[in-house]
């Protein structure tokens, strides 16, 4: 029989919880850490959408990157993501800025999806830094990570330099810059205000802001391979959650 714990441990032994950083929530939020799971719902968001569709399929779990539980709850109304999950008996577990940062977690898988080769990560941070197989132009380097990523929109700081070595930091890593540019010709990330990319133009260095959703969603799912394997007895099923946040 596999529990909620046993998932929880694995997890906690390729992502340690106490690694997240101190506003991170992540961990088991919701319900019983000795429920046995047979049904395991993986999103990245635990949206109302995901948790009604967990309840529909009859998960007994709910495991997420973003938790669900985001700082302080003043109150569980019956139609909230909360509410939906306890009140089905399903647990909630989620693995946020540990995962991030794990050796094999987001920024190691999406250099993974990018195809990057000599994937290493920088110490002590939240970045991953990997090679293209070849030099390309920012242009084209733009358009490959639209195709991998599957972007609808994505934003850039030109450069007439050659892309080679690159630096990802999957969602809201803007704040990494400075790492980003000691260890990389570009630095890819989800999300970066318009006067932090201004800063890192001038200072002569190329960022890619590709969105939030498409830099986590896809390398967060990269987990239920691994899951699979090690727990044979349950069946894992990704919820059939779309980016909220459209562009035209």
């Amino acid at each position: 029989m596999t529990t909620v714990k046993n998932i929880y441990d694995y997890i906690n032994s390729i992502a340690p919880f106490d690694t997240q950083e101190e506003w991170d929530n992540s961990g088991h939020l919701i319900g019983d850490f000795r429920k046995e799971v047979k049904k395991c719902v993986m999103a990245l968001d635990a949206t109302k959408e995901v948790c009604l569709f967990a309840k529909e399929v009859g998960a007994d779990m709910l495991l997420t990157h973003h938790p669900i539980i985001f700082g302080g709850v003043q109150d569980v109304k019956s139609d909230s993501a909360v509410y939906i999950l306890a009140n089905a008996g399903i647990a909630g577990v989620s693995a946020h800025t540990n995962f991030d940062m794990a050796r094999g977690g987001i920024n190691d898988n999406l250099a993974e999806l990018l195809g990057l080769n000599n994937i290493r990560n920088v110490e002590g941070s939240f970045i991953s830094v990997g090679e293209l197989d070849m030099e390309m132009s920012i242009d084209d380097f733009a358009e490959f990570v639209c195709d991998k990523l599957d972007c609808k929109g994505i934003r850039f700081t030109k450069t007439d330099k050659l892309i080679k070595t690159v630096a990802v930091g999957g969602g809201a890593c803007e704040e990494k810059t400075p790492i980003a540019m000691k260890n990389a010709d570009c630095f890819l990330t989800g999300d970066m205000k318009y006067h932090k990319m201004l800063d890192a133009c001038e200072d002569g260095f190329t960022v890619i802001s590709a969105g939030h959703y498409e830099t986590e969603n896809a390398a967060f799912l990269m987990l239920k391979d691994k899951l699979e394997a090690l727990f044979a007895d349950i069946e894992f099923i990704i919820a059939p959650q779309e980016n909220p946040i459209q562009t035209v």
